[in-house]
C-alpha cells in the first residue's frame, strides 16, 4: 500500500467550516474522525494521511460533498543513498534556493530528480 497525504479544503464562512468539520466527524470513519484542521489557523482545510492502492482510491475516503476539491499527494521518503546517488549522476549539489522577486529561507535546498530515479522499498512514488 502507498501513504498519501490529502488536503480537503472548506469555505470559510463559520456556517461552512462547523459543518465540514460535523461532516468528518459524523461519518463514523476513524481516519476522518481523526483529521488535522487548520480553520483556528485561518487554513480552512482538513488534512489526512491514508494508506490506498492508488489516488482515487485514496480520494474515496473523502466525504462525496468534499472529494471533488480534496488534494491527493502521493508521499515518499528518500534515503542519503538515493540522494548522493541522484547528485552524482547529474553532477549537481544541492544549492541554497534564490529568487529575487521573494524571500525563502535559506536553508530550503532545491535538488533536480531523474526521470529514471527508482525509489526505495518503502518509498511511495505517485
Amino acid at each position: 500500500m502507498e501513504r498519501y497525504l490529502i488536503e480537503v479544503p472548506h469555505e470559510p464562512e463559520v456556517q461552512a467550516c462547523a459543518r465540514a468539520v460535523h461532516v468528518f466527524l459524523a461519518s463514523g470513519s476513524h481516519l476522518l474522525s481523526h483529521a488535522d484542521w487548520g480553520c483556528l489557523d485561518g487554513v480552512h482545510s482538513a488534512w489526512l494521511i491514508v494508506e490506498a492502492e492508488s489516488k482515487d482510491e485514496a480520494r474515496y475516503t473523502v466525504p462525496p460533498a468534499f472529494r471533488a476539491d480534496a488534494k491527493v499527494v502521493g508521499l515518499n521518503k528518500f534515503t542519503m543513498e538515493q540522494i548522493e546517488c541522484i547528485l552524482s549522476h547529474h553532477k549537481e549539489r544541492p544549492s541554497i534556493a534564490s529568487d529575487s522577486s521573494t524571500t525563502r529561507r535559506p536553508d530550503v535546498v532545491q535538488l533536480a530528480v531523474a526521470d529514471e530515479f527508482q525509489p526505495a522499498n518503502n518509498a511511495v512514488t505517485s
